[in-house]
């Protein structure tokens, strides 16, 4: 069975991605999750024209404003992984909830660090050092981390949308 299939054309195996999922032209739901969230994540990027204007003006963006946007990303993300197989609304919130908390996402972070670049780390070191609120709930350091990881994903949504999917793909969001 294939989720879209009355709007897409049917995908060829010639154009599945390292995932094993179809690139493009609809999702299967044998898909594993995350190979669902990863190509969404990738159609939903912004206009071309707007990204290059973006791309080019990130090194002007506060580190916050890059978070807010990663923030943004990282729930969506989370929500296109738990989406199927469909559920409850009260699920769907529990689930999403439990993996878009701060200290969720510092767990995910360290999850990352083997894998980022060393530009990627400089960037998670800006996103660090602009937190000035002191948190509520969890640790300095927790807050801290969380919002590094926003502030990757901010950047990356922004200037190479295939690495960020190359990069969620690698987070384990557990039972769906």
């Amino acid at each position: 069975m294939r989720w879209g299939s009355d709007v897409d054309t049917p995908s060829s195996s010639s154009n599945m991605n390292s995932t094993g999922c179809p690139d493009g032209s609809g999702w299967d739901l044998n898909c594993p999750p995350n190979g669902i969230a990863a190509s969404i994540l990738k159609s939903i990027s912004v206009d071309n024209s707007l990204r290059a204007f973006l791309s080019s003006h990130v090194p002007l963006l506060p580190a916050s404003a890059l978070a807010y946007l990663g923030d943004a990303v990282y729930e969506l993300y989370v929500r296109t992984y738990y989406v199927l197989p469909p559920k409850r609304s009260q699920l769907y919130h529990q689930q999403v909830v439990a993996q878009v908390r701060a200290e969720q996402q510092a767990n995910h972070l360290l999850c990352l660090l083997p894998l980022l670049t060393e530009d990627e780390h400089d960037l998670l070191k800006r996103g660090r050092n602009a937190v000035v609120s002191k948190p509520k709930r969890v640790s300095a350091d927790i807050y801290q981390q969380a919002s590094s990881l926003e502030t990757l994903i901010g950047y990356l949504y922004l200037t190479n949308p295939q690495r960020l999917a190359q990069l969620m793909q690698h987070l384990d969001f557990g039972q769906y």
